[in-house]
């Protein structure tokens, strides 16, 4: 099971980005996936998750409003549109890929991970 992760950058406050994550040919089609976070001492964070099909997607409270999650099945992929960046948003940003058609929001739904892209937003 392969997921790379890409998209990260340094980029100003106010600005966006857009993460993909590819998933081996094998995985995701019909699996929750997911976008975590984490910062340089910190716990891992959820930020967004989708559902196999693409009809259901949930966000942490902290990003609600600026980032939007998506799929495309066809391609293995998923992605994190990300706008209105913050300063607190700087981590590095990993995709999971959950067994079953929603993992949630906790890490423990989610078996395969991707080794991260880093997003550094400056003020």
């Amino acid at each position: 099971v392969q997921l790379q992760a890409s998209g990260g950058g340094s980029v100003q406050a106010g600005d966006s980005l857009t993460l993909s994550c590819a998933t081996s040919k094998r995985t995701g089609s019909n699996n929750g996936m997911a976008w975590f976070r984490q910062a340089p001492g910190k716990e891992r964070e959820f930020v967004a998750g989708i559902n196999w099909s693409g009809s259901t997607t949930y966000y942490a409270d902290s990003v609600k409003g600026r980032f939007t999650i998506s799929r495309d099945r066809t391609k293995n992929e998923v992605y994190l549109q990300m706008n209105s960046l913050k300063p607190e948003d700087t981590a590095v940003y990993l995709c999971a890929v959950s067994l079953s058609s929603s993992g949630g929001s906790s890490p423990r739904g989610y078996k395969y991970w991707g080794q991260g892209t880093l997003v550094t937003v400056s003020s």
